[in-house]
């Protein structure tokens, strides 16, 4: 087995790093413009696309196995432009998001420089760790396998997950006779957050497409702080202790489970 190209790999690290930085320097100068920090939502799936395009560009001399490059540079890219545009529509009232709202109002001193260190900082190490098996991938030198995939597998049943539960959270919100209403129809019947589930299921399969080669399996924490982050942290707990308030959403906990898609169950928990 070819050794792994570690110094070309940590050089294309270092590419992506000041490429994220450039990144959320420009997408902090739109929020400062525009008045809203929101804006970083639209641009994390960029984020990850950028990273995929440097890192593909950096190892195209580095012997990297040409299946895998591509293929991790189509799912990632696909996967990130559809969440930019996806949440760039949804929040083109201008608008700033609730959650960067109640974080920034009472921030002593500047706020600007408070959304900085509590957002910008902490998304852009998390974006560059979590797209570390992308990195990877992209300077693993053996021929795709089962494995990868499998992974890919996994990744299209991910994005179908989040595509579909999103048009289907679209159309009800569409219509002015759900205003206040839940919705519990569709994808969103088997788990009360099909698009935070997909995103899980996208990153797990490109974790595999890069595990499937060495030293791959070695970002198994970046797929784990994904989960992490959507199931316990910033994703599914920050969403329902906003709808907690909704008539009906408590009833709409008790019956349908919290992240993993499972057929409805009067009395289940979250």
């Amino acid at each position: 087995m070819p050794a792994f190209p570690l110094t070309e790999f940590l050089a294309g690290f270092a590419l992506s790093v000041g490429g994220v930085v450039v990144l959320l320097v420009l997408v902090f100068a739109v929020a400062v413009a525009q008045k809203r920090h929101a804006v970083i939502d639209t641009a994390w799936g960029l984020g990850f696309v950028l990273v995929a395009w440097l890192t593909f560009l950096a190892s195209m001399n580095d012997d990297g196995d040409d299946g895998r490059r591509w293929l991790m540079l189509i799912l990632t890219t696909v996967w990130g432009v559809r969440l930019a545009v996806h949440i760039g529509w949804r929040a083109r009232d201008g608008k700033e998001d609730p959650r960067y709202e109640a974080m920034l109002s009472d921030t002593p001193g500047s706020r600007n420089l408070y959304a900085i260190r509590r957002v910008y900082v902490p998304q852009g190490a998390v974006l560059l760790f979590v797209s570390l098996p992308v990195q990877v991938a992209m300077y693993s030198q053996a021929a795709l396998g089962w494995l990868a995939w499998f992974g890919a597998a996994i990744w299209l049943a991910g994005m179908l997950f989040e595509t579909v539960g999103d048009a289907q959270l679209s159309a009800f919100k569409s219509n002015p006779a759900n205003r206040g209403k839940v919705l519990d129809s569709g994808l969103w019947r088997y788990t009360r957050h099909p698009n935070y589930f997909g995103d899980a299921l996208v990153w797990i399969g490109l974790f595999l497409v890069a595990a499937d080669s060495w030293p791959g399996v070695l970002t198994v924490l970046s797929p784990a702080l994904m989960y992490w982050a959507l199931a316990h942290k910033t994703g599914k707990p920050l969403t329902e202790q906003r709808m907690n308030s909704r008539p009906g959403y408590r009833e709409y906990i008790t019956s349908t489970s919290g992240f993993f898609p499972l057929p409805p169950k009067a009395g289940r928990g979250a």
